[in-house]
């Protein structure tokens, strides 16, 4: 069996998640490692449930699948859980990782996570980047509280690889509001 981790993203679009898939991609790959990042998603329009996928290893990755047994589940948009089978295929000790203003224990319940081998992590990420970036794009909030959680790549490692890759395609001010909301999401992620 193939060592490596798997994400899945669970979101909207609009909502930045297919490239918060390809943002850690590039960071992981920048750090060594071999990585997947790919969407599902057709002709959505604005608001439409959309998902995104990551696998990444120390070793080649041969599997070209969809992702079924994510070890990571991240939510941009915690009214999926009613739409949308967010849980389907993780394992026991699955880390979910949601975009809400509630308590890890108060998702915990919304999600139906019986017993105590998953975590359940909650941050803010709507309100960081509103006071951030200026709208409402959970995706960079929603990576940093990744790094803190997981451990798959650093802090550190992610911003400059952000900077490296998108200071030429957006204003530096756009830069600095996604790094704040990355440090914030890092520092602000709370778990059980």
């Amino acid at each position: 069996m193939e060592n490596y981790l798997e994400v899945r993203w669970h979101g909207r679009a609009q909502q930045g998640i297919v490239t918060a898939a390809k943002m850690l991609g590039e960071a992981c790959l920048m750090a060594g490692k071999f990585v997947q990042a790919f969407p599902e998603f057709g002709p959505e329009r604005m608001g439409a449930p959309v998902r995104a996928y990551n696998r990444v290893s120390d070793e080649p990755v041969r599997l070209h699948s969809q992702v079924q047994n994510p070890r990571y589940v991240l939510i941009a948009d915690p009214t999926l859980i009613s739409v949308v089978p967010v849980t389907e295929g993780t394992p026991d000790n699955a880390v979910f990782i949601v975009n809400t203003a509630k308590t890890p224990a108060e998702m915990r319940t919304e999600l139906g996570i019986k017993g105590g081998g998953a975590k359940v992590y909650t941050i803010d990420a709507s309100k960081i980047s509103l006071e951030t970036i200026g709208r409402a794009m959970p995706n960079t909030p929603l990576l940093g509280a990744l790094t803190k959680v997981t451990g798959i790549i650093g802090l550190t490692a992610l911003i400059e690889n952000f900077k490296e890759n998108y200071a030429k395609k957006f204003a530096q001010k756009v830069i600095e509001g996604n790094v704040a909301a990355m440090n914030r999401g890092a520092s602000e992620v709370k778990g059980e």
